[in-house]
């Protein structure tokens, strides 16, 4: 049978953690729960042991003694969380509505479903417990989008796990994995979460090797070779960015780059402005190179080309992302296309050209790990010292 590799695709591009959207009203068939769970078990498990156990709760008693553990375990905490962020624009205040959204209506959802399997985690790191469980949930999730229903990944109350124990008859030695409250959705469409594209996450031999394509075999220049450093800082972007967009800042922790200059007649950074880069190499001496920037947007994206505005022999950028109590700094390269320091040694030794990229990215890398991490530093250090008004960490 043929697949119809648009239609899932949509699917699982589209389930997401729906929980202000759930109809509290429509009732949902018991049987279409029961057809997502026959297609959830077709899930890989290890030793192909099926220890997977599935609770459905539909009775409105049970519903509202889960409400209430779920509201003492964490929802007052969400409520009050979101009471704080309402208005404020604070990157979690989206996500703190919908969490206190279903902590108010957590007993009027049509049915909540508890997955658990049989076995207790030791910690050991062998496989056959959640890694036997956790991907059956999911397909449970996108089952549930096929059909135009919606859940949301919870796992919150399982700091209550002996009250939710007692409270389902659920005997030792289950394990509990979440508690997923189950509605139609109100409406089908789903936007695209805002993610970093495969090329930028994915990284082909080895940690943090990049490529804008293929890349070819062996590797060569043209293929876009690049690397990434990134580092959670506990500081806001406005803090962060004076160090990410001053040119000079780098020079007083990388071993390679000893200083910048903007050129005649431009006072500081912005779209288009040029500066020039003074560099140190063993083996290739010292040099300075034009640079000109080519992304610029306060407290979120710094980056500059070199050499050439048509034809860039690096690509550097900095991208700031506030993330629950901290802001994400990731620091990427990509040599190319056009030349740069290593084309004369490439010329030279072609058939060494995938050996002397590897080298010059793990020098770069290097350098850029040592740049990002005194900018963590002297961030943090800088950063004001208040009382958080929001979520110390992600929710679930």
């Amino acid at each position: 049978m043929a697949i119809d590799v648009t239609s899932v695709d949509e699917a699982l591009m589209t389930t997401r953690a729906v929980r202000r959207r759930l109809d509290l009203e429509r009732p949902v068939d018991q049987q279409i729960l029961l057809d997502c769970i026959d297609i959830a078990e077709q899930a890989p498990s290890g030793g192909n042991q099926g220890s997977r156990r599935w609770i459905i709760v539909r009775d409105q008693h049970i519903k509202d003694r889960m409400a209430e553990i779920y509201m003492e375990s964490a929802g007052q905490w969400m409520i009050e969380s979101y009471d704080k962020l309402e208005g404020t624009g604070h990157p979690q205040e989206k996500v703190m509505a919908s969490a206190a959204h279903l902590a108010k209506h957590l007993a009027e959802v049509p049915a909540i479903v508890v997955p658990t399997i049989m076995g207790v985690h030791d910690g050991s790191g062998r496989p056959g417990l959640f890694d036997s469980v956790i991907q059956s949930v999911w397909s449970f999730c996108v089952a549930l989008r096929a059909r135009g229903l919606g859940t949301a990944w919870t796992t919150a109350i399982l700091s209550r796990q002996e009250d939710l124990a007692e409270l389902l008859d659920i005997p030792e030695g289950m394990t509990q994995i979440a508690m997923l409250p189950v509605g139609w959705m109100k409406g089908t469409d789903v936007k695209l979460a805002p993610r970093l594209p495969a090329r930028q996450i994915t990284y082909i031999d080895g940690f943090a090797r990049t490529w804008e394509q293929g890349p070819s075999d062996p590797p060569t220049l043209s293929d876009g070779p690049g690397t990434v450093v990134e580092v959670d800082i506990k500081a806001k972007p406005d803090v962060i960015w004076p160090f990410v967009s001053d040119i000079n800042f780098s020079a007083d922790h990388s071993a390679e780059f000893t200083g910048a200059r903007w050129a005649d007649g431009v006072e500081g950074p912005g779209l288009g402005a040029q500066f020039y880069g003074s560099n140190t190499h063993k083996a290739i001496g010292e040099w300075e190179v034009p640079c000109f920037v080519d992304l610029y947007e306060p407290e979120r994206q710094f980056g500059w080309i070199t050499a050439d505005v048509d034809n860039p022999g690096a690509q550097w950028r900095f991208d700031l992302q506030q993330i629950a109590g901290a802001t994400r700094l990731r620091f990427r390269l990509i040599i190319g296309p056009g030349p740069s320091g290593i084309t004369r040694a490439i010329e030279q030794m072609p058939e060494k050209e995938p050996r002397i990229l590897a080298r010059r990215i793990d020098e770069h890398r290097a350098n850029m790990q040592l740049v990002v991490d005194a900018i963590k530093r002297d961030a943090e250090a800088a950063q004001p010292k208040r009382k958080a008004t929001g979520p110390k960490a992600p929710l679930s």
